[in-house]
């Protein structure tokens, strides 16, 4: 996948305020400070369309971002452009806000990740540089209970020995073992290195086609 363009468009307070549910959607999420903006921005080749920031907490809406993309080996010219939805979401295990700020953005997420119609999949950050955290292993619980797909992206890979982020990731994988049959699909990541770049952009892509596909025969 070649991506053409990446926009913000707009923020929103609630799933309902939304833009229109019309094309695929993937959603990003993980727990504060986990590298959030950084990959976003390494995967639109931006680095200054999700605002990074060294102090957690700073997403606080649903945030859309309008991206245009070609599959590979399709010329710019081609008919086969792709428009799809990146979303920012707030990060869980908030930074240092008031606790009704906290029920206030947990429920938005909750409502916008079981009522998002058009959501596709929610990728959930892991910082792979610590061993297992009970606030990811819950979240992923949680999405499973509430049935929404998603994928694992452990963060910051070059922060740490291939050794030791094999280690983590490997630890995080089994502790969900003990609660899930199946694994989801799950992606090492370097905002820096561009490490899993190619392969998160081929899966939405596969993605995308899936939903076309869907779509025509419908």
């Amino acid at each position: 996948m070649i991506i053409q363009s990446a926009t913000y468009l707009i923020s929103s307070p609630d799933y309902t305020k939304c833009p229109k549910p019309d094309r695929p959607e993937y959603a990003f999420i993980g727990r504060s400070n986990v590298g959030k903006s950084s990959l976003i921005n390494m995967l639109c080749d931006n680095h200054k369309l999700a605002k990074t920031s060294g102090s957690p907490g700073k997403t606080q809406l649903i945030n859309h971002f309008d991206i245009k993309s070609l599959p590979d080996g399709e010329s710019p010219s081609g008919s086969r452009n792709e428009a799809w939805y990146l979303v920012d979401l707030p990060g869980y295990g908030f930074a240092k806000v008031s606790q009704s700020q906290r029920k206030q953005w947990e429920k938005m997420i909750e409502n916008y990740l079981r009522n998002r119609e058009n959501l596709i999949n929610v990728f959930v950050l892991i910082d792979s540089r610590h061993s297992p955290q009970k606030l990811d292993l819950d979240f992923v619980n949680q999405l499973g209970e509430w049935e929404v797909p998603f994928c694992l992206a452990f963060t910051k890979a070059d922060k740490e020995t291939q050794k030791e982020v094999s280690k983590n990731v490997k630890a995080f994988l089994d502790a969900m073992r003990k609660t899930w049959q199946f694994l989801p699909r799950n992606f090492v990541t370097s905002a820096e290195k561009k490490m899993g770049r190619d392969k998160m952009l081929q899966f939405i892509e596969a993605c995308n086609n899936e939903a076309a596909q869907a779509k025509n025969n419908g």
